[in-house]
């Protein structure tokens, strides 16, 4: 009898994770785990709190009350005047080191090329020597397929290039896990599929990636579990297929439906 094969150890652990942004609630208890080499991709709609989620697991929002583990290591809190905040600023640096973070708007350097971004942070952040970061991120350049823009400035670049380009950067760290904030929603159509498709080749390299995203299908087809917020609450949290063709929960079948994706 063969032996069960391992649970992998944990990648992000959230425990109830709130946040509130004056009189407004944006996230209401939220917990997940994501395991080391899964997918979750994050469906919901506008202001659902999707966005706010990944920014308090990069700490570029501090939530308001819940736990943040990044692999395996707690973000450590104190309290002050008006609200909590990290305890340790060389934590917040080592932890956010291990996520790395493609943005909606590619927030590229514009007076920097295209290998200049890509290189900023591991010689200036991580102490590497620069040439040993040149290579790599040449060669992270070509994994998304644009070494021949390596001297080019983003603004010279298409939206998809330049997404690819916040990838190689956001790789170029090393990083444990991914956050995907939106990548595509700021593509025009016929880039969306070029970004996409070096996403899924980082999933099929067992990368832990959560990803913000409207692309059902993407979602459907690529990531291991689907999770569904609705006013800063997971509604459902299941496997992408099975969730998709029959959503318990109306508003999720509200939202595929105005994302023209048929359910059962």
């Amino acid at each position: 009898m063969l032996a069960p094969s391992p649970v992998p150890p944990e990648a992000v652990a959230v425990r109830d994770l709130r946040k509130r942004f004056g009189a407004a609630e944006v996230l209401r208890g939220v917990s997940l785990t994501a395991r080391e080499g899964e997918v979750v991709a994050i469906l919901g709609a506008s202001g659902s709190g999707k966005s706010t989620f990944l920014r308090c697991l990069n700490l570029l929002e501090v939530p308001d009350a819940g736990e943040i583990t990044v692999a395996g290591e707690a973000v450590r809190w104190r309290q002050r005047r008006g609200g909590r905040v990290p305890a340790d600023r060389g934590q917040v640096d080592r932890l956010r080191a291990r996520v790395g973070m493609v943005f909606q708007g590619f927030n590229l350097w514009s007076h920097r090329t295209v290998l200049e971004n890509v290189i900023e942070a591991p010689v200036h952040v991580q102490g590497r020597e620069r040439a040993e970061c040149v290579a790599e991120a040449e060669a992270l350049l070509a994994k998304v397929g644009i070494a021949d823009k390596r001297h080019d400035y983003p603004a010279q670049l298409s939206g998809g290039q330049q997404q690819r380009a916040a990838i190689a950067r956001a790789l170029a760290m090393h990083p444990r896990v991914m956050l995907f904030d939106e990548p595509t929603s700021a593509l025009d159509p016929e880039r969306v599929g070029e970004v996409l498709a070096v996403m899924q080749a980082l999933a099929e390299e067992g990368r832990t990636m959560l990803i913000v995203t409207h692309e059902v299908a993407f979602a459907r087809d690529v990531a291991h579990r689907l999770v569904f917020l609705h006013e800063g609450r997971i509604e459902e949290d299941g496997p992408p297929a099975e969730t998709i063709a029959a959503p318990r929960s109306d508003r999720l079948r509200q939202f595929l439906a105005r994302c023209r994706i048929g359910v059962a």
